[in-house]
C-alpha cells in the first residue's frame, strides 16, 4: 500500500510503498478515507517531540471504512464507517481502570508510537472504532479524533461552566473547535486571539470576538473588554511562550489557564501578583478520554458542532503537498484545517 513516512527527524516526509497490514484476533483493517493533517505532526517531523521509530507513518486524526475483521471482533461489520481513537491503552492498568487512558502505562498513539493515517490503510483494535453517523461526514470525524478532541478536554480540565467568560489563545484547528465547544456550554463570552486576521474571521463567524495582538498587547485589550475582570477560562493552543503568559495574565480572580500547545522553550511567571493574589490555577492538557469522542460524534450528528466549514483544504496521499501544509504549520501560517484524500 501507498504511505507518506518520516525516515529522518528534521527532514521532509517521504512516499513508500509497504505491505498492508492484516489485523489480529481483536483489530479491524481500515480504508483510510480522510486523515487531518495536525500542528503536532509539524512536531514530531521537526523532532520537538520525539516519535518511537523510524520510518513511521504519521497521522493520528483517522477516519474511513472498516474492510476486513479480525476472527475474535463483534460488533462491528463490514463497511462500517469510523473514526480512530488514537490512543491504544491496555484497559487494565490502574490509570486506563480509573478512566485515565491517556496515562496508560503501556499506550500507544497512532502515528507517533504505531504506523499512523498518511497511508491508504490501517490496523487498529476494534475497540479504538468509533461509528460514525451518517449525518458526520469522514472528514470532519477524521479532525474531531483530535483537534475538536483536545479542545473539550481542555474545557472539562479548566472545569469551564455555563456563564463564564472564556479566551482562546490560537484559533486554528483546535481553537475553532474550543469556541464552537464553549458557546454549545453556555459561555457569556468567547474571545480569540491570534496572529492571523484570517482565522481571527473565521472566529468571529462562530461567535468569538477577536483580538488581534498588533492592535496592542492582548492582556491589555481583554482586561478593557471584559471592563477590568479578565476571563474565567483561558485556553492556550499555541505553545509559544508569549501566548502562554497572557494567558496567564488575563484571568479573573480563581480564574484557570488550561495549556495544550507543545512548544519547546519555557515561561516565566510572576507568582504572587500573577497567581497567588488571584488564587488562579494553571492546568495541563493531555489528550483526551474515548468518551469524550462519543460525546462530540453526537454533537456533530445534531448539527451543534460545525467541522466541514473548517476544512480550508483537501489533498490526496503526496508526500510534497504534505509536507508544504507541514512547513506551514510548523511556521503558524498553516490553513485551519487540512485533510488528506488517500484514495484520490
Amino acid at each position: 500500500m501507498k504511505t507518506v513516512q518520516l525516515i529522518r527527524t528534521g527532514a521532509p516526509l517521504e512516499a513508500r510503498e509497504v505491505p498492508t497490514p492484516a489485523p489480529g484476533a481483536h483489530e479491524v483493517l481500515v480504508r483510510i478515507e480522510a486523515a487531518g493533517i495536525c500542528h503536532s505532526d509539524a512536531h514530531y517531523r521537526a523532532g520537538t517531540s520525539d516519535v518511537s521509530f523510524l520510518p513511521i507513518t504519521l497521522g493520528h486524526e483517522i477516519a474511513g471504512t472498516v474492510v476486513k475483521l479480525g476472527a475474535s471482533v463483534s460488533g462491528i461489520s463490514l463497511g462500517s464507517r469510523v473514526a480512530i481513537h488514537y490512543l491504544r491503552s491496555c484497559g487494565q492498568c490502574e490509570y486506563c481502570v480509573r478512566g485515565l487512558e491517556q496515562f496508560c502505562t503501556t499506550g500507544r498513539m497512532f502515528g507517533k508510537h504505531l504506523q499512523g493515517g498518511y497511508a491508504e490503510f490501517v490496523v487498529v483494535p476494534a475497540a479504538n472504532a468509533i461509528t460514525v453517523p451518517e449525518a458526520v461526514s469522514l472528514d470532519a470525524a477524521a479532525i474531531m479524533m483530535c483537534s475538536s478532541a483536545t479542545a473539550f478536554h481542555a474545557l472539562h480540565k479548566a472545569r469551564f461552566a455555563a456563564g463564564e467568560r472564556v479566551a482562546v489563545f490560537g484559533a486554528g484547528g483546535l481553537g475553532l473547535s474550543a469556541i464552537q465547544l464553549a458557546r454549545i456550554g453556555g459561555a457569556a463570552e468567547i474571545y480569540a486571539v491570534d496572529t492571523s486576521r484570517e482565522k481571527l474571521r473565521a472566529a468571529a463567524q462562530f461567535g468569538a470576538v477577536p483580538v488581534y495582538p498588533a492592535d496592542g498587547p492582548p492582556a491589555e485589550q481583554l482586561r478593557a473588554l471584559t471592563h477590568g475582570a479578565g476571563v474565567d477560562v483561558a485556553l492556550e493552543f499555541a505553545g509559544v511562550p508569549a501566548t502562554q503568559a497572557q494567558a496567564v495574565a488575563v484571568l479573573a480572580v480563581r480564574g484557570r489557564a488550561a495549556f495544550a500547545g507543545i512548544g519547546a522553550a519555557p515561561f516565566s511567571l510572576h507568582a504572587y501578583p500573577e497567581i497567588i493574589n488571584r488564587e488562579v490555577e494553571l492546568v495541563g492538557v493531555s489528550d483526551h478520554l474515548r468518551g469524550e469522542l462519543v460525546t462530540l460524534m453526537g454533537f456533530a450528528a445534531r448539527g451543534l458542532l460545525d467541522l466541514e466549514s473548517v476544512i480550508a483544504d483537501r489533498m490526496p496521499l503526496d508526500a510534497t503537498q504534505i509536507n508544504r501544509h507541514l512547513d506551514a504549520l510548523a511556521d503558524f501560517f498553516g490553513a485551519t484545517r487540512s485533510v488528506i484524500h488517500p484514495a484520490q
